[in-house]
């Protein structure tokens, strides 16, 4: 189907009045798109459907300069200015300092424009991108295809190690197809391809880069010092292609694992934001005149992972029996003051337009956990769970876990491992054990990276053959209702037999000095999704 640009003006105007009809009528704007990708032709174009970048969270009139301090709960050695090998919140942040994608998420975690001008597709299989003109490199080089299909295909290279593989596989090719146009072609249709680009491993890289000791992006900052696991430092970009932003001249980002000292340095006046607050934390900082807590309400969850690795943590009834032990709501109230809303062992929170709300809701039931374990023949052998601060809440879900256990005739240790170097050392390497996921900005998404058998994340080894048909069949069904029920029906199996209790989903918790303004929410993560430096800025 060809249509000349006049007609194609009319429909983005057409297509939006109706998007912003709906939306102001409370849906969102990715279900919207959705409903009208259903009907035969979506196109996405930053002036017709999709609202400006950055006019969101606009408050009061942005102050131009000032430098902030940023502490994150996450900084190693193995810190990357290599957006595909991202895999800690403080690496997502940093990318989005220096890089910029082809689309980036609204508060509604639907796709907006950014270095795309257009994504039109007829049949979610074959996608035309047409790129914004005028944008540059840090090092004054023109944005061009080549840069894209570079920047993309590299994932698809094992060598390249990147952690979104699993997502990058679908790209089947990807070609420029005009001076400022590249057209990607699917594997299989896949609706949510502009959300998924949006994924901070997406951005977009100088065509040929292998060396990332720099980071020339076309982000709202240039890189002024990186120093791995101890600070990566930004200036502010002149030439961003965004107008009059960034409003900051300098954004630092260090880590402070320990949630204590993290917020010590706030109130000291050490930094001016914090990401991870504790939800013991809140009522100090909200006590203490200029200083305020942000809410963002998400679907990461910390989830206690039973691996499928020959013992008997991959035993159906042993699984069973240990989500019988999690009192839901004493998690909630006790360890998150109340924060977050309960899970049901399904990763899709509930706030998602796909969460299967019909799954009976599973308790706290000792005596049901006594009979799981009596017919996985567990007998009396102490059982280790392996708990870290790294892993948001975990401690303190093991220690509650612990105390209630021998009710279920369970011998459970619990192995305390400090957060520096958890998630290379000890995530996904013990029978038992806690993992903390960042919430993904669609269903497709999380499905794919930790619970598709090949991933790369699949954190309990879970392997099914089932589960992975339906991931394939819901990316093209292009039946709303239809996809939400093959969603349910995964769901449902991650419930029964998918290796992993999710006990509730976390708000993310974020603190900052009353003199920072502009920072929002995006309910994919804290510190704005992790873009919150082009945003934010100085009262004077």
């Amino acid at each position: 189907m060809s249509i000349d640009r006049t007609t194609e003006t009319v429909a983005h105007a057409d297509a939006g009045t109706r998007l912003e009809e709906l939306t102001r009528r409370g849906a969102s704007r990715r279900n919207v798109l959705r409903a009208m990708a259903a009907g035969g032709l979506m196109s996405m174009t930053g002036a017709g459907l999709l609202t400006a970048s950055g006019a969101v969270f606009a408050q009061d009139k942005p102050k131009q300069g000032g430098r902030i301090r940023v502490a994150t709960q996450s900084s190693s050695a193995a810190d990357t200015l290599d957006p595909a090998k991202g895999a800690l919140g403080t690496d997502y942040a940093r990318a989005f300092m220096f890089y910029s994608g082809l689309t980036e998420l609204d508060n509604h975690l639907g796709a907006k424009m950014a270095l795309a001008e257009s994504l039109e597709t007829k049949d979610a299989t074959v996608w035309v991108v047409k790129l914004r003109s005028g944008v540059q490199f840090h090092d004054g080089k023109s944005l061009a295809p080549a840069d894209v299909v570079y920047s993309l295909m590299r994932h698809k290279d094992p060598a390249v190690g990147s952690k979104a593989k699993t997502l990058a596989d679908q790209f089947k090719e990807i070609k420029a197809t005009g001076p400022n146009e590249l057209t990607i072609t699917l594997s299989g249709a896949n609706a949510d391809l502009p959300v998924i680009l949006a994924d901070s491993h997406f951005l977009i890289v100088k065509d040929g880069t292998t060396d990332f000791k720099t980071a020339v992006g076309t982000g709202p900052f240039k890189v002024k010092e990186f120093a791995p696991g101890v600070r990566t430092v930004g200036v502010r970009n002149e030439k961003y292609w965004k107008p009059g932003m960034p409003h900051l001249d300098e954004v630092e980002l260090i880590g402070i694992a320990d949630e204590p000292a993290r917020v010590n340095a706030l109130m000291s006046g050490d930094v001016q934001l914090i990401n991870a607050v504790s939800a013991r934390s809140t009522e100090r900082i909200k006590g203490t005149q200029g200083f305020a807590v942000l809410e963002t309400k998400t679907g990461q969850y910390t989830d206690l992972i039973m691996r499928d690795d020959g013992g008997i943590t991959g035993n159906a009834d042993f699984r069973r029996g240990m989500t019988y032990l999690m009192d839901r709501e004493q998690m909630r109230r006790t360890i998150f003051r109340g924060y977050g809303a309960i899970g049901n062992d399904q990763p899709i929170d509930p706030s998602n337009k796909y969460y299967m709300s019909g799954l009976p809701q599973r308790g706290f039931d000792p005596d049901k956990a006594k009979f799981h374990f009596q017919k996985a023949k567990l007998g009396n052998a102490p059982i280790q769970l392996y708990a870290s601060p790294a892993a948001e809440g975990s401690v303190e879900m093991a220690v509650l876990m612990q105390q209630v256990a021998p009710q279920a005739g369970l011998n459970l240790q619990v192995v305390r491992v400090p957060s520096d170097g958890y998630w290379s050392n000890h995530w996904m390497k013990h029978p038992l054990g806690f993992g903390n996921i960042n919430a993904r900005p669609s269903a497709d998404v999380i499905f794919t990276q930790f619970f598709k058998s090949d991933a790369p994340w699949n954190e309990a080894n879970w392997k099914s053959a089932q589960f992975d048909q339906m991931l394939v069949a819901a990316r093209g069904e292009p039946d709303d209702a239809k996809r939400k029920k093959i969603y349910g029906d995964m769901q449902e199996l991650v419930h029964t037999d998918g290796g992993v209790g999710i006990p509730m989903f976390q708000s993310s918790l974020d603190a900052h000095t009353t003199k920072l303004k502009g920072l929002g929410g995006i309910p994919l993560a804290g510190l704005m999704g992790w873009m919150f430096a082009e945003n934010v800025w100085l009262e004077a």
